[in-house]
């Protein structure tokens, strides 16, 4: 009945030119896409609190419960204000290959009608929630480092070590990785040139990174890997038992990073579309995968399955999926998941024992090695052959016919070889910095008694 009455309504005659002006308005953000992504941001900062809090706070030992919380909970809120005042502008504006401008410090000009590009032509999103997106990987980046150093370094050097590290590491790779000018700026070849050219070093080099692979996790395990080397070992490393002290809260933190992973690397396709669905179901699958994996690698060697192999094995596929969750197809992940738990296990053992160092929670192990594998991996899943999406021209608007395996490995591998140089040379500049300037470690007093009563002056539990 209503669309009879519209037929014949003067309305009608409208139609046409209505949806011609619709035609060449500007893009309207869509709801739905809009909804996504408040909830996928909304699970990341679960994935931080109480996530990556509670599972950290579970390896320790009691007498530093409270200080890994802590430590977590307000590298959360720093860089989450950094990012408002400068560090967004300095990720996603057109500066340099390596950095953006402070064109957009103190979020300037970025208003509740401000619109973000997606991966596709025509679509939007709020740029608000793409900054407040982007700000909880920022944050849960940063906190992924302390667990490297975790009990013996002084509250204040974190915060100063995380501010400094945020802004020249974090950032520029963070730049270097994602920042384009986006799809609708790709028409024909000559504005391809001119999008590469504004683009960030490794993005220009045809470099795919989904959710953060290198961005966040060789990041991340890197700087975590040199800060144990250059704090030093904790008393006793290697003499006393330094067992975690609650492998339950380990499983809760574990599992809270599991569910909202989903929000990671689903939310990075920026829209509610086969992308992130596909991004769902290869975070599920992969990390399904590397559970029974590291739990199957660990029986065959130790004779036992523990929960914190089977949680570590978790972890472990969700980072080697994250830079291909939106590129591979599901048995491509499935293959990854089983691939990494082994890879991580050797860098967590073997490989942790040469190199001497007391990484205590296993960051570079599992999220350096596990990132290298799966930054790398990607090139070779992504491919179309093996039921990945491969690669999209923007100029054409179709998927591209050849997909070269060994070209897109070796553009991987060079996103990766950058990413650890990068994040080596300025994670050990800021440790001896701050180092320098406050000193990095608590007193041996200190450390023997704990930093919940030395540094904070409460203590986890109470007999």
């Amino acid at each position: 009945m209503k669309k009879s009455i519209l037929a014949f309504s003067p309305i009608a005659a409208l139609m046409p030119m209505l949806a011609h002006a619709d035609a060449i308005a500007a893009p309207v953000a869509n709801k739905g896409d809009t909804a996504w992504m408040i909830v996928a941001t909304l699970l990341v900062i679960m994935m931080s609190i109480p996530g990556l809090a509670l599972f950290y706070g579970g390896l320790v030992r009691t007498k530093n419960m409270l200080s890994i919380l802590m430590q977590v909970f307000m590298i959360f809120a720093l860089i989450v204000v950094l990012w408002s005042l400068y560090g967004y502008s300095a990720a996603f504006t057109a500066g340099n290959p390596f950095i953006g401008t402070l064109s957009k410090a103190f979020m300037s000009g970025v208003k509740p009608e401000s619109l973000g590009a997606t991966f596709s032509k025509g679509v939007v999103i709020p740029e608000l929630i793409f900054f407040a997106f982007q700000a909880t990987f920022a944050a849960i980046t940063v906190a992924l480092v302390v667990g490297a150093f975790a009990e013996r370094m002084k509250f204040s050097a974190v915060m100063l070590f995380s501010a400094l590290w945020f802004t020249f590491s974090y950032l520029p790779i963070a730049h270097m990785v994602w920042y384009w000018d986006g799809p609708d700026a790709i028409t024909d070849a000559a504005s391809l040139a001119t999008v590469t050219a504004n683009a960030g070093w490794l993005w220009a080099k045809g470099a795919l990174d989904f959710a953060g692979g290198t961005v966040v996790h060789i990041n991340a395990g890197v700087a975590g890997l040199v800060g144990a080397f250059v704090v030093g070992k904790r008393l006793g490393y290697g003499r006393e038992s330094m067992a975690p002290h609650s492998l339950t809260l380990t499983m809760v933190g574990a599992s809270l990073l599991w569910v909202g992973w989903f929000g990671f690397n689903a939310g990075s396709a920026l829209e509610a579309n086969g992308s992130a669905v596909l991004a769902f179901c290869t975070t599920l699958v992969a990390t399904a995968a590397a559970t029974l994996s590291w739990v199957a690698a660990e029986t065959l060697i130790k004779g036992k399955a523990s929960m914190l192999g089977a949680v570590s094995g978790a972890v472990a596929g969700l980072v080697a999926i994250t830079p291909a969750a939106g590129f591979v197809g599901i048995m491509g992940a499935l293959v990854m998941g089983l691939l990494v738990s082994p890879l991580c296990l050797w860098g967590v053992t073997g490989l942790k024992r040469l190199l001497g160092v007391d990484d205590a929670l296993d960051v570079f192990g599992v999220h350096g090695i596990g990132g290298m594998f799966g930054a790398i991996a990607t090139g070779v899943f992504a491919a179309p052959a093996l039921g990945g999406i491969g690669l999209y021209d923007y100029v054409t608007n179709a998927a591209v016919a050849d997909y070269s395996i060994s070209s897109q490995v070796w553009i991987q591998t060079q996103a990766v070889l950058t990413t650890i140089a990068w994040s080596a040379t300025v994670s050990f500049i800021t440790f001896k910095l701050v180092d320098l300037v406050i000193g990095l470690r608590v007193s041996q007093e200190a450390e023997r008694e704990g930093l919940d009563i030395t540094t904070h002056g409460e203590s986890a539990y109470h007999n």
